[in-house]
């Protein structure tokens, strides 16, 4: 059966040999994340390491993304398939528990709004042509979704527009535990709002603050963005159940090759808040992106061109 990878662990050290395989592993993942080049016997031994686990519950386990403790347990994941990071593409197995389904996301909008008051009633009345504006006061009758939302717009705000930079790792994190933490029914409204006007598709495109959480001064190149994500552990992860659930396919009708695009609206809210966050480019279409370029890339520029194309030409997302 399937595991957590933290009662995993406390599984394998608790016995000799499990134990031994896995400070190997350690070794080899912790030599992968600084770059140092290994050698031939290293890299046997990390593999067989692998090979040894067999059928043992780290194999096998997974982490959930609302869990305590979720670095540890996407830590002790990337140890044990430390293997399969050697690039982009290789990321196709998530660290995570099955995703939503699509039922989840399917919630009526209404049984929302008929928690507010009279007063708000006729103010959610009001807001019918900015759904974005709509979905905001929705937020607002909740106090989890409310005060997470307060925290993250005051922390990514904080210089922004002065001689100070925010500071972003904090933002991310703010971020991070909004769409944790709060239930979907009300991340999900704030973040795909349907627009039909230019102002509402500014407040959307404002939704995570993306003068600190998204943009830098000048874009750095896809390939460094990468880099970035893959020395973070939650990052990596991310992406991998990015990859993973929003990969494109051609020769399906709906574009997806895992046909679950509640999944990959999943995923695509988990990149927000790390290294390679997304974000609307503009305020007057759909249209996602990160904040990077491919020029000046070389002989990577194709690998940089795919980086890029899983966001802003992904028929599946």
């Amino acid at each position: 059966p399937r595991s957590d990878c933290i009662a995993a662990e406390q599984l394998c050290l608790s016995d000799a040999s499990c134990n031994g395989t896995y400070r190997t592993l350690e070794n080899c993942a912790l030599a992968k994340t600084r770059l140092l080049p290994l050698d031939h016997d290293s890299r046997v031994r990390c593999l067989n390491a692998e090979l040894d686990l067999g059928n043992s519950s780290l194999l096998h386990c997974k982490c959930h993304r609302r869990m305590k403790r979720q670095e540890h347990c996407l830590r002790v994941f990337w140890t044990v398939h430390s293997s399969m990071t050697d690039g982009y593409f290789n990321l196709e197995t998530s660290p995570y528990e099955n995703p939503a389904n699509e039922e989840h996301w399917e919630t009526d909008y209404n049984k929302l709004a008929a928690l507010l008051s009279g007063k708000d009633c006729s103010q959610l009345a009001g807001d019918a042509t900015n759904p974005c504006l709509k979905a905001t006061h929705v937020c607002n009758l909740s106090k989890k979704c409310v005060r997470l939302r307060t925290d993250y717009a005051s922390i990514c705000t904080k210089g922004v527009g002065s001689e100070d930079t925010c500071d972003r790792r904090k933002c991310h994190r703010g971020l991070r535990n909004f769409f944790e933490k709060v239930p979907a029914d009300f991340t999900k409204r704030i973040l795909f709002c349907p627009c039909h006007d230019e102002l509402c598709g500014e407040r959307r495109r404002k939704t995570i603050v993306p003068d600190c959480s998204f943009q830098y001064n000048t874009k750095p190149n896809c390939l460094w963005l990468l880099d970035s994500c893959l020395e973070d552990h939650i990052c990596k992860s991310r992406l991998a159940d990015f990859q993973q659930h929003c990969q494109p396919a051609d020769t399906s009708p709906d574009g997806c090759s895992q046909h679950n695009h509640a999944a990959c609206l999943q995923a695509y809210m988990g990149m927000i808040g790390t290294p390679m966050t997304p974000n609307y480019v503009s305020n007057s279409s759909v249209e996602i992106s990160l904040w990077c370029t491919c020029e000046s890339s070389g002989n990577q520029k194709e690998k940089c061109d795919q980086i890029l194309g899983m966001f802003e030409s992904n028929k599946c997302l």
